[in-house]
């Protein structure tokens, strides 16, 4: 049924068509009729899927990656799709639109995306306005970074901000510091920078006198240098994990032409072609620090096996974003299944 909902989107402007599956997915879940048929359909319910990460109880180990839900706007109907648990964001201080459109691609062939998308958000405390609604067994992230415009040396300065409006209304944080898409963010995952970002969230929360968890989101293209690096800089920081990974600058071994790649241009890639190196990042760390902390695994995620390498590999929870734009809400259904079938 998907594919063929699927079939007719695809004729149409990814930016475009994610904004008009938000507002008709809203708008069919309020039918009541509708809403029960969609549950039995797409949702899949289990004791057995529930997991304790981070101090947090998710009641199972399948959620929606930062990037989807942008906004906080999403978030109630997004549950009803079978996750457990979403991230919000990427929020921003200030609200930005982004870079200039058109800015979000697919790569059909290859099952993929690619987006420059520019942390396009209304601001971190507009979302924390809508998030002041929600109900609390939905267990939320916040995805935070910093403005376009604000220099990597001040950028502390925005993460904070951010930590500050959010921290009564998300149940985890995660420091993005490796989108592509804004300018020199990279650069901060760099050792010095990011053990100084991390250690001052430390110290905020501390200071606050909460729980909350930290998490900091990586890119696949560090080598495994880079990523040593990471590993002592999350266990001298007192952080609580690792997400891994964003998307990639890399454009190797693409069914697509190169001719359509290049006239793209610059961007992420997500979905399918991200799978094994995202699962490479997360055998390495987990093996590194001895599993020391958590890893929730992300990238490449378009089929259930997807999902049960990253586990083996050693994360303890799974998200899913472009997987579930090409396969729909029927693939967080599989996914658990697969998992209780698996007994992970």
């Amino acid at each position: 049924m998907y594919k063929i909902v699927r079939f007719f989107l695809f004729f149409f402007d990814p930016e475009e068509v994610h904004y008009f599956t938000a507002k008709a997915l809203n708008i069919t879940l309020k039918i009541p009729v509708i809403g029960n048929i969609w549950k039995k359909v797409f949702v899949f319910e289990d004791p057995r899927l529930e997991r304790e990460v981070f101090g947090l109880k998710f009641k199972n180990p399948v959620g929606l990656g930062a990037g989807f839900d942008k906004d906080a706007k999403m978030y109630k109907d997004l549950v009803q799709c079978g996750f457990g648990f979403v991230e919000v964001g990427t929020l921003t201080p200030v609200g930005q639109e982004g870079n200039p459109k058109k800015r979000l691609f697919r790569l059909k062939k290859d099952k993929a995306i690619i987006n420059r998308m520019g942390f396009n958000n209304e601001g971190a405390i507009a979302a924390a306005e809508r998030l002041k609604l929600r109900k609390r067994q939905i267990i939320i992230g916040g995805n935070i970074g910093k403005n376009k415009l604000t220099p990597n040396e001040e950028a502390t300065s925005d993460y904070l901000k951010c930590f500050n409006v959010l921290y009564k209304h998300v149940d985890y944080f995660v420091v993005n510091v490796s989108s592509p898409n804004t300018p020199n963010l990279r650069e901060l995952q760099e050792k010095e920078p990011l053990k100084r970002l991390l250690i001052t969230l430390v110290e905020e929360r501390k200071r606050l006198n909460i729980t909350k968890p930290i998490l900091l989101k990586i890119a696949p293209d560090l080598t495994n240098s880079q990523l040593d690096d990471i590993v002592e800089i999350v266990l001298e920081s007192e952080i609580d994990g690792i997400i891994a990974t964003n998307t990639t600058i890399s454009r190797d071994n693409l069914k697509t032409s190169k001719q359509e790649i290049d006239a793209i241009g610059a961007g992420g890639l997500s979905g399918k072609p991200l799978a094994q190196r995202s699962t490479e990042v997360i055998r390495y760390i987990s093996e590194k620090s001895n599993k020391a902390f958590p890893i929730i695994g992300v990238g490449g995620i378009s089929s259930p096996q997807d999902a049960i390498d990253k586990l083996k590999a050693g994360a303890s929870l799974v998200q899913i974003y472009t997987g579930f734009i090409y396969e729909g809400p029927g693939l967080v259904k599989r996914i658990n299944k697969r998992i209780l079938k698996e007994k992970l």
